[in-house]
């Protein structure tokens, strides 16, 4: 099983799709970066040589963010926004959607599962 930044990619999978398994390369990103390296989409990630696995890792760590680099980047984005207390932020402080989705019959991703609260009985005369 190749190893690329960290993550273990699976060898039995042909490499364009194997590629897939780093966080933050996608389907166009991985054929890209195989065409740029001149190497076929279709072989499979067990047949790589260790050069060509080396190549690929430098380049997708020296021109793109992926796996930590982009999950920080990720993350100081969100808190920047709840710093500022822009709207975005504090929907992101209050576990609410941040998109502008409605709430209230959806969105339980985000709110967790229903808080039920009961309902004022009628006094009678």
């Amino acid at each position: 099983m190749p190893r690329l930044l960290g993550v273990d990619i699976p060898s039995e999978k042909r490499i364009e799709i194997a590629l897939q398994y780093i966080y933050g390369v996608g389907a166009f990103l991985a054929r890209k970066v195989l065409k740029e390296l001149a190497i076929s989409p279709s072989v499979r990630a067990k047949d790589l040589k260790d050069d060509e696995v080396a190549n690929i890792a430098t380049y997708l760590e020296k021109n793109f963010p992926v796996e930590g680099a982009l999950r920080r980047q990720t993350l100081q984005n969100i808190n920047r926004l709840k710093e500022i207390y822009c709207y975005r932020g504090l929907r992101h402080r209050r576990g609410l959607p941040v998109r502008g989705q409605r709430t209230r019959s959806n969105s339980r991703t985000r709110k967790g599962p229903r808080k039920t609260v009961a309902n004022k009985k009628i006094l009678r005369k």
